[in-house]
C-alpha cells in the first residue's frame, strides 16, 4: 500500500528515474496548493491573491453581453448536446483554484488538502467539511466521484481525452477521494483533477445526465441561476451564504450581487447598444470598431472607457484550418502552396488599421513558442525522429510567407510550383489533379458574417491559382454540428493554449481525437510523431523540459502546414461604463473581471448622464 506525508501534506520531491525510466522529478509544494512546476506563490498563511482588494465592497450588478455566438437552450455546460447559456461556470465549485498570476497552480478551495503518492501513482483529496452545495446539503467524497464518473462516461468527449490517464476513482471516507492514475508519468494530473467541477449525485438521481436542460441546476458556487429567458438573457445572482466566501482563494473576488448576460446575434446592434447603455463592459474583437466606433460625447466626457490592458497570455493559434481528412488537403505540399494566397499585410493595413501581428507559432505570445533554429535540447528530443519529419524541421525557422516587400504576385508564383511540384495543373483556367483529373475545389465555412470581409479578398486570390473555392456563413447551430461532424474542408478557428500545457494536447492533435466527435482535433491530426510529443509534453517533469518539448512540438505542427496562420494582439480592448471599480493591477495571465466592483459614486455619474 502506498505511503502518503499525512504530516505534512505536501507533494514531494521525488526522482522517479529508477521507477519510470525518465529521472523524472516533482518538486516539493506547500500542502494548501500545487504548483506544476517550481513553488506556489502565496504560501499557507496567504490573505488573498495580490491582485485583488479584500476590501472590495459587495453590490451591484454587472450586465454583459453575448455578441455574434449561438444563442442557447441548454443550462447544462458539461455534455455535447445543447448549446450551454454564458456563464455557468460561476455556477458550480472545484476541487481547487487557479490563480492568474502564475503560469499553473492551484490552491484548494472544497478540497482542505492535496496528498500525492511518493511515486505519483495517485493522488487524494481532502475536503473541507463546510463545503456546501446550495441546498445546504454537504459536499462529499461520494459526490467528487459520481461527478467523474458521468463526466468521463457520460460527457462531453472531451472529458474522457482531458482523463485519459486517470485509471479509477476511490472514496475513502465521507471526506476523502483518491484518483488512482494509470501512468506515473503526467506530473499534470493531480492539477487537471483539481480542476473538477464537483455536481450533486443526489440532484441528478432522477435525471438523465446526458439530456439538455433549462431547469436551473444546483450548485455550490459564487453563484445562482437567477432567471433565463431561452436564448435571450440569463441573469445570475450572489449566493448570500455562498460556504467559501471567506476563503482567502476567494476574498475580494465575487462582488457583484447580480450578473447578466444579454444575446446579440448582431454585433453593430450589440456595440449600439452598449452605447446606449444597454450593458455594461465588452471586450471589444474588432480592429474597425476600436479604431472608429467610439467617438462619441459619453467617451470625451469620460463616462464610456476605453482601455487596453496587456497580458501574457498565450494567443494560441487562430487561422484557416484545413480539414485533412479530405482528400484535396491530405497532402502537406497542397497546404503550404495555399498559405501564400493569403496576404497578411494587406489584410491588417486595410481592415485592422495595423492593430494585430501575424500569427507564427501555436503557443504564440509565449515562452513555448518556437522561434529561431532548434536548440540544442530540443534536437536531442527531434532526432530520433529524422526520417519522418521534414527536414525543414531542423534547418530552418518556421515564417508564414508575408507582402511586406510587395511580393504578392510572387507569392502566387510560388503557391502555383509548389502545387506543380504536388502534381497540380492549371488546365483551361482551372487547377487540377493530373493524375486523377479532379479539380481543386473547397468550401471556407464560416459562423460570422464579420469574417466575410477578411475572406473574400483570400478567396479571390485562391482564384487566381485556379481553386473553385466557396464561402458559405451559416447559423451558429448549424456551424456547430457541422464542426463536431468534421462536416467542412476549411474554416476559421482557434486552437487556445495556457502556460502550461498537457493533457488537452491530446484533443487537439491525437489520432484518437481526430476520430472523436466534437474533439477539438479539427485538422485531423494524426501523425506517430505528434502523438509521442504531446506524450512528453504531458509527462515533461519541469518547466525547462515543458518548454523544451513544446517547442519542439510547436516546430512540427509548424512545418505540416495544419493551419495558414491569422493574427494576434496581447492586449485586453476593453469598453466600459465607468460605474465601477477596480483594482491598480491586473493579473498577466487573466482578465479578473471577477475582482471588479460597483463604485457607487461613480454609477450615479453615469446614471444621471
Amino acid at each position: 500500500m502506498l505511503s502518503f506525508d499525512a504530516v505534512r501534506l505536501t507533494l514531494r520531491a521525488i526522482a522517479l528515474g529508477s521507477l519510470i525510466g525518465m529521472g523524472q522529478a516533482l518538486a516539493a509544494e506547500a500542502e494548501h496548493a500545487l504548483a506544476l512546476h517550481g513553488e506556489p506563490r502565496y504560501g499557507p498563511g496567504f490573505e488573498h491573491f495580490d491582485y485583488v482588494n479584500p476590501q472590495a465592497p459587495k453590490g451591484g450588478t454587472l450586465k454583459l453581453a453575448n455578441v455574434a455566438a449561438s444563442t442557447f437552450d441548454s443550462l447544462h455546460p458539461f455534455i455535447l448536446r445543447g448549446t450551454a447559456a454564458e456563464g455557468m461556470g460561476r455556477v458550480f465549485d472545484t476541487l481547487t483554484v487557479q490563480s492568474l498570476d502564475e503560469p499553473f497552480t492551484q490552491y484548494g478551495l472544497i478540497a482542505r488538502s492535496i496528498e500525492v503518492a511518493d511515486d505519483h501513482s495517485s493522488v487524494r483529496f481532502n475536503l473541507r467539511d463546510t463545503a456546501r452545495f446550495h441546498d445546504g446539503e454537504p459536499i462529499t467524497a461520494d459526490d467528487v466521484a459520481w461527478t467523474f464518473r458521468r463526466l468521463r462516461e457520460d460527457g462531453h468527449p472531451r472529458y474522457r481525452a482531458y482523463y485519459a490517464d486517470v485509471d479509477r476513482v476511490e472514496v475513502i471516507d465521507p471526506l476523502t477521494v483518491e484518483f488512482h492514475f494509470a501512468t506515473t508519468d503526467n506530473a499534470e494530473l493531480p492539477l487537471i483533477l483539481g480542476q473538477l467541477p464537483v455536481l450533486p449525485a443526489h440532484d441528478w438521481a432522477e435525471r438523465d445526465f446526458t439530456a439538455t436542460t433549462l431547469t436551473p441546476p444546483l450548485g455550490s458556487g459564487p453563484y445562482r441561476v437567477a432567471s433565463v429567458e431561452q436564448g435571450r438573457r440569463i441573469v445570475y445572482e450572489r449566493v448570500d451564504d455562498y460556504w467559501a466566501a471567506d476563503l482567502p482563494v476567494n476574498r475580494g473576488r465575487y462582488n457583484f450581487d447580480r450578473i447578466s448576460y444579454d444575446y446579440y446575434r448582431d454585433g453593430t446592434v450589440a456595440l449600439q447598444a452598449l452605447k446606449a447603455g444597454e450593458y455594461h463592459l465588452r471586450r471589444e474583437n474588432v480592429a474597425r470598431n476600436w479604431a472608429t466606433a467610439y467617438d462619441t460625447p459619453a467617451v470625451e466626457a469620460g463616462l464610456l472607457k476605453r482601455v487596453e490592458i496587456p497580458h501574457d497570455r498565450p494567443a494560441g493559434m487562430q487561422g484557416f484550418f484545413f480539414n485533412t481528412r479530405r482528400a484535396v488537403f491530405a497532402d502537406p505540399a497542397v497546404r503550404e502552396a495555399l498559405a501564400y494566397a493569403f496576404d497578411f499585410e494587406w489584410t491588417n493595413e486595410n481592415l485592422f488599421y495595423g492593430a494585430y501581428d501575424r500569427t507564427r507559432s501555436y503557443f504564440q505570445n509565449s515562452e513555448l513558442a518556437a522561434t529561431g533554429l532548434p536548440s540544442e535540447a530540443e534536437l536531442e528530443l527531434l532526432e530520433p525522429y529524422r526520417d519522418q519529419l521534414p527536414e525543414r524541421v531542423f534547418t530552418e525557422a518556421y515564417a508564414p510567407p508575408d507582402t511586406t516587400d510587395g511580393s504578392r504576385r510572387a507569392n502566387l508564383r510560388r503557391a502555383l510550383a509548389l502545387l506543380r511540384d504536388a502534381g497540380w495543373a492549371v488546365r483551361d483556367g482551372t487547377l487540377t489533379h493530373t493524375e486523377s483529373g479532379q479539380p481543386m475545389a473547397f468550401e471556407i465555412l464560416l459562423v460570422s458574417p464579420s469574417f466575410e470581409r477578411v475572406v473574400l479578398p483570400f478567396k479571390r486570390n485562391l482564384e487566381r491559382l485556379g481553386a473553385e473555392v466557396s464561402v458559405r456563413t451559416v447559423d451558429p447551430t448549424q456551424y456547430q454540428n457541422r464542426m463536431e461532424a468534421f462536416d467542412f474542408d476549411m474554416t476559421v478557428h482557434v486552437a487556445p493554449q495556457s502556460l502550461s500545457p498537457g493533457n488537452e494536447q491530446r484533443d487537439f492533435w491525437s489520432c484518437e481525437a481526430a476520430e472523436i466527435s466534437g474533439s477539438r482535433n479539427v485538422a485531423g491530426v494524426c501523425d506517430p510523431v505528434i502523438d509521442e510529443l504531446v506524450t512528453a509534453v504531458i509527462d515533461a517533469p519541469d518547466r525547462e523540459a515543458l518548454v523544451t518539448r513544446t517547442r519542439a512540438l510547436d516546430r512540427v505542427l509548424q512545418w505540416h502546414f495544419y493551419a495558414i496562420p491569422n493574427w494576434y494582439i496581447d492586449r485586453f480592448r476593453l469598453a466600459y461604463w465607468d460605474r465601477f471599480g477596480r483594482p491598480a493591477d491586473n493579473p498577466p495571465y487573466g482578465l479578473a473581471l471577477d475582482s471588479w466592483w460597483v463604485d457607487p459614486e461613480r454609477a450615479a455619474r453615469v446614471d444621471d448622464r
